[in-house]
């Protein structure tokens, strides 16, 4: 048996950015709201917690970019050479990414609100930042900004989420701690509340409407076996603990539709040795993003990707099931010093996995569980092949590619040869699965007859439809949030409207 123990107008299950921009919006709209997670306060905010804070939205030039960071001094500005991101080219990223798979209407509504959703975001107290020296590298004293990501938010996931609930208290939304949402309550009119578990007991939570913007289920090693396949059991999580599916299945439960990619996920390349859950300690630093760079190896002692692909904004959230498909499920990535420069903070952290010598000889050695002289043959063939003669470019496509490889990398492919050489072993990091629930335009939870479930919501990293296969980084917020805004305004109405 389980009571009830409060009535409310909108509850959102979560309490990452999506849901918090749901129960921001639903306040807008004068809806009285309480949120349900499953964390402690402590490890709040799911994944948004861990995020690097990046954040995808349409700018059409400087111009764009300055209201949104008014703090910008003038020797940055004229320090910067800022281009455009416009709707089209932002249409075509996720077209290309997600092999023309994405949802075209979810896909639309993303990129059409994106930049005015950052403008709302700003006005609840969210700071941004340029992407220096992440997104763009200074070459003959300019900045250049590539990959669509000029600004992220100040102090990354976990800025973004204490701001949010900064907000969230200051409107008077109650979040409900350690509470993990365990079922949808349910009548002829459709959804009426949740079942959930709170200090060890069944309590039913009655409301007008609900919001699921709990995740994906990346923390579930069975259902990320089961949907996503063989070893996916192996990977480390980046993010919470707390992504278990639960939010997706008690949709189901209701006759809820299944939609999108299920066999895919955002993983990335992540430390060989960090631990299986994400550490807030150490956040997104655990990830190793400056491969396009380098020369990628497996166990084999054997390259495996062409590395220079593309930016890795547009590769990395791809390459982690290229790793975990490695023997052994590991791969390094070597560099030398040549690139040093290059690399981000990421690399220089306390907790890493580093081999480092003067020559190849002596680092094949120290490159644990690598077959050392084939990987010796592999750098003496990558460094031996021809290569046309233009200059190196971090911030362009830069054409500097190998020939005659079995995996020619096809940018930025400048020899291996300024000592000393130094290596890092990843595995795969899964991040969010791509598989989710159907929604309408207007964010409702369809059922699996195409029609809306009345009552309830979804935003974030649960709903299906707008991945496939690959993913841009910064989309992933600005999905939440676009979403999340246009979830709990629905949401509100409905209840104004009951």
């Amino acid at each position: 048996m389980s009571e009830t123990i409060l009535e409310t107008d909108v509850i959102v299950v979560g309490a990452g950015n999506a849901a918090a921009c749901a129960a921001l919006s639903a306040r807008e709209y004068g809806a009285e709201v309480v949120m349900l997670e499953a964390a402690p306060k402590e490890l709040r905010g799911g994944n948004s917690t861990f995020t690097g804070g990046m954040l995808r939205f349409v700018y059409n030039g400087m111009e764009d970019i300055e209201p949104l960071i008014p703090d910008l001094t003038e020797t940055e500005r004229n320090d910067i050479e800022m281009d455009t991101y416009t709707e089209e080219q932002f249409f075509d990223d996720m077209g290309r990414l997600t092999q023309y798979r994405c949802d075209p209407d979810l896909a639309e509504i993303m990129i059409k609100n994106s930049y005015e959703t950052t403008k709302w975001m700003i006005s609840k107290g969210v700071k941004l930042q340029l992407t220096l020296g992440q997104h763009a590298f200074k070459i003959d004293g300019k900045f250049k900004f590539w990959g669509g990501l000029a600004c992220q938010i100040w102090g990354g996931g976990p800025g973004l989420v204490e701001t949010l609930h900064t907000a969230l208290e200051k409107e008077g939304v109650e979040v409900l701690y350690e509470t993990p949402a365990l079922s949808l309550i349910t009548d002829d009119g459709g959804v009426t509340g949740v079942r959930a578990r709170r200090d060890g007991h069944m309590v039913d939570m009655r409301a007008k409407a609900v919001v699921l913007a709990c995740g994906g289920f990346e923390s579930n090693t069975e259902m990320r076996t089961r949907y996503l396949g063989p070893n996916w059991d192996l990977a480390k999580v980046r993010g919470t603990r707390f992504n278990t599916g639960r939010g997706i299945q008690m949709a189901l439960d209701i006759g809820a539709m299944s939609t999108g990619h299920w066999s895919g996920a955002h993983a990335t390349e992540w430390d060989n040795n960090a631990p299986p859950f994400g550490d807030l300690a150490v956040g997104d630093s655990f990830q190793k993003h400056n491969y396009p760079y380098c020369v990628y190896i497996n166990a084999n002692g054997e390259r495996f990707v062409d590395e220079g692909a593309d930016f890795h904004t547009y590769t990395y959230a791809k390459y982690g099931r290229e790793v975990l498909a490695q023997p052994g499920h590991f791969a390094w990535q070597v560099f030398d010093q040549k690139v040093t420069h290059l690399l981000r903070e990421d690399y220089r952290i306390r907790q890493i996995t580093k081999a480092e010598a003067n020559t190849f000889e002596e680092l094949a050695g120290k490159l644990e569980g690598v077959d050392g002289s084939r990987f010796l043959e592999t750098i003496k063939e990558y460094n031996d092949a021809p290569r046309p003669g233009v200059s190196f470019d971090p911030n362009i496509l830069d054409g500097l590619s190998t020939q005659g490889l079995a995996i020619d990398k096809t940018n930025w492919a400048t020899k291996l040869d300024k000592p000393p050489y130094h290596a890092y072993q990843v595995t795969c990091g899964i991040t969010f699965t791509f598989g989710g629930l159907k929604i309408s335009n207007d964010t409702e939870i369809e059922d699996t007859a195409g029609k809306p479930i009345a009552g309830l919501y979804g935003a974030g990293e649960l709903v299906g439809g707008l991945y496939y296969h690959n993913y841009g980084s910064g989309s992933g917020l600005m999905s939440g949030a676009v979403f999340g805004q246009i979830a709990g305004r629905n949401a509100a109405q409905t209840a104004k409207a009951a």
